[in-house]
């Protein structure tokens, strides 16, 4: 690709990019949220044509006016947002483009065939008849990466491929990618996890604002100096000190059990902590935030605020007691991306802003834009709609959005899912301001350095019990996770937790 450019209204997306491919390497493509690094690979793939630049293939110039043309020249896609038919089986997914058929009739046994053969180079056991709709997202995530492999490419982009994966998932990937690698596949791999850029790139090429500013071999960077290309800057002390003292417990359950996925959680909350939570995919988790926040039909046990006992019927009830969720998916569940920043900003809250049932648009705006200045959200203006802000701004106009509900405590689940290394420390720094405020936040992550770098303790789930309360200073990476696998007995509880390590019914 040769001086690739690209403009959107009001955004160069691309400016004079250049990226070259070569057969059998891994090739890394890193930078902040917006930086031009999903754009580059839908003009190379079709998706997008470019407004100037050109681009090479085996020497030629070559010009793909769809994502059709692009397979055909043996280029295939994994992209970010999931890009399947629900209703359809795993088997119809993955050759939605080549349907086997004769006399217009689909060859079903053919096509199973093909299927099962295609997830075994992927050691992934699925019933191929199954609806895509009934998938995990890890398991959906996969079946993305085995379309793109149905089809014999050259070319191989993956556009944060790991970002639903378990460990294990994610090795196996890596097993598969390395093999394609050895067979002379070209892949272009798209992730803001500069550990997983290390241990698969063979080359990295570093994007800011649409231009390229940098490239060459892996083994010639350190992970401090491709952040620093990344962000322009230095990011010194990336998780900010703890100098924290939790106040008064202000959310304490007792017992929460939903049949047959959760068992008897118990745990304290206290005014200006933050409470780290960490667990497998499945371990409950997930289930624990929404619970708390009223969104899981037949959820037992009790809540209290402030030591009074509450009842957190439905969302709306936990809104009312000043209780609010940030969710790990944004686009599906936190914003309304065809909205604008107003609109996403105010709407948690539109009660406050709309006395006798008429909305005050002014008042909207005026908030709105004090939550922009706060959080520093990088937007053309505040009619921008959503969906073309780039991932960390768009967390943190899910953030905007329930601090203007004015909550005492935030389940966070997730919250740095997708984004770079510079908006995560951006929100790293938001929440340490938060819980220095007063307010309690519950915070969920599959990232045991975010765990660890931000929690005043930690609670590890597995099975839908909390299996250990931990002390941040005095635990480590291998601790949790031999306790989230089962495997291991915590050493350790939490600082003045009065609580067994245990912490659930055994």
């Amino acid at each position: 690709m040769r001086g690739m450019g690209k403009v959107f209204p009001g955004v160069v997306a691309l400016d004079g990019v250049d990226l070259d491919l070569y057969p059998g390497e891994v090739h890394a493509l890193v930078g902040e949220n917006g930086a031009g690094k999903s754009t580059l690979m839908k003009v190379l793939s079709g998706i997008y044509r470019p407004d100037a630049g050109q681009v090479l293939w085996d020497g030629a110039p070559v010009v793909a006016h769809s994502p059709g043309e692009a397979r055909r020249l043996g280029l295939s896609i994994v992209h970010q947002e999931f890009n399947l038919v629900g209703p359809l089986s795993v088997a119809e997914n993955l050759f939605l483009t080549d349907l086997p058929s004769s006399g217009g009739l689909l060859r079903v046994g053919e096509m199973r065939k093909r299927a099962r053969d295609l997830l075994a180079r992927l050691d992934l056991a699925l019933d191929v008849t199954r609806p895509v709709e009934s998938l995990s997202v890890a398991e959906m995530q996969l079946v993305e990466i085995a379309r793109a492999l149905a089809s014999d490419c050259r070319v191989l982009i993956l556009d944060e491929p790991t970002a639903a994966l378990t460990r294990a998932e994610v090795e196996r990937l890596f097993d598969v990618l390395r093999g394609l690698r050895s067979r002379g596949v070209a892949l272009v791999y798209i992730s803001h996890k500069l550990e997983e850029v290390f241990a698969l790139a063979d080359r990295v090429t570093v994007l800011r604002d649409g231009r390229q500013v940098g490239s060459g071999p892996a083994a010639s960077w350190t992970r401090e100096e491709v952040i620093a290309r990344m962000v322009g800057r230095e990011l010194s002390g990336y998780f900010p000190a703890r100098q924290r003292q939790p106040g008064p417990p202000l959310l304490e359950v007792r017992d929460l059990s939903v049949p047959g996925k959760l068992f008897d959680v118990s745990l304290t909350l206290r005014q200006g902590e933050i409470l780290g939570v960490f667990g497998l995919m499945g371990a409950g988790q997930e289930l624990l935030a929404r619970a708390l926040f009223g969104a899981v039909p037949g959820t037992q046990g009790q809540i209290l605020l402030d030591g009074r006992p509450v009842r957190l019927a439905s969302p709306a009830a936990a809104i009312s007691h000043h209780l609010a969720l940030v969710t790990e998916d944004r686009k599906q569940e936190g914003l309304v991306l065809i909205d604008d920043v107003v609109g996403n900003t105010t709407l948690a809250a539109l009660r406050r802003f709309s006395p006798g049932g008429f909305l005050q648009r002014r008042r909207q705006r005026e908030v709105t834009g004090r939550f922009v200045e706060r959080l520093r959200i990088r937007t053309p203006s505040l009619s921008q709609e959503v969906g073309h802000l780039s991932g960390g701004n768009q967390q943190k106009v899910v953030l905007a959005k329930w601090l203007a509900t004015e909550p005492r405590v935030l389940i966070l689940v997730e919250p740095t899912r997708g984004i770079d290394v510079g908006a995560k420390a951006e929100i790293y720094q938001i929440m340490n301001e938060l819980a220095a405020q007063g307010r309690a936040l519950l915070f969920v992550s599959p990232e045991l350095p975010e765990i660890l770098g931000l929690s005043d303790r930690i609670l590890v789930m597995a099975e839908g019990r909390i299996r250990a309360e931990l002390d941040p200073a005095r635990t480590s990476q291998e601790e949790i996770m031999a306790l989230a696998t089962g495997v291991g007995v915590a050493a350790h509880g939490g600082p003045g937790s009065g609580a067994p390590a245990g912490g659930g019914r055994p």
